[in-house]
């Protein structure tokens, strides 16, 4: 008595053609993510490079200041006075760029959230045209069945 070996391969490919599938739409599909992931990652590099550029203005904003703060005074009471000023511009400083900082954040979230909304609506067009072509094309397919 032989046995004989189901083919699981030639099964599956069987199985997998009596199942309409839409190639294009799933190549449709990835273009649109891979589009979306373009778009997020220069949002992202755009933030990093604008915090970049407000870190070093920071920087150099502070060092300038501390500067004049170390530079050798006449009357010990310059260094009080100098000390005080540096502390008052680097509170007026960072203000400023925790509020430059803050601008960078809400552009990014607000861009972020413009991409998000624009790709839902784009996953949700492909997905109906994807769902529209396989009822059409399963219909098609059950008249020609019971056609025969």
């Amino acid at each position: 008595m032989a046995t004989k070996t189901n083919d699981m391969t030639k099964m599956m490919q069987e199985m997998m053609a009596s199942f309409p599938i839409d190639a294009t739409a799933m190549q449709d599909a990835f273009k649109t993510q891979a589009a979306l992931a373009e778009k997020m990652s220069k949002v992202a590099l755009e933030a990093a490079e604008k915090s970049t550029e407000l870190s070093a203005k920071f920087t150099k904003d502070t060092l300038s200041k501390f500067g004049e703060m170390a530079k050798v005074k006449d009357e010990p009471t310059d260094y009080t006075k100098a000390m005080t000023d540096f502390a008052s511009s680097q509170a007026e400083l960072v203000a400023e760029h925790m509020a430059s900082y803050a601008e960078v954040a809400k552009k990014v979230q607000m861009e972020t959230v413009e991409l998000m909304l624009a790709a839902g609506k784009d996953f949700s067009e492909d997905a109906t045209a994807a769902v529209k072509k396989a009822t059409t094309e399963v219909t098609a397919a059950a008249k020609k069945a019971t056609a025969k």
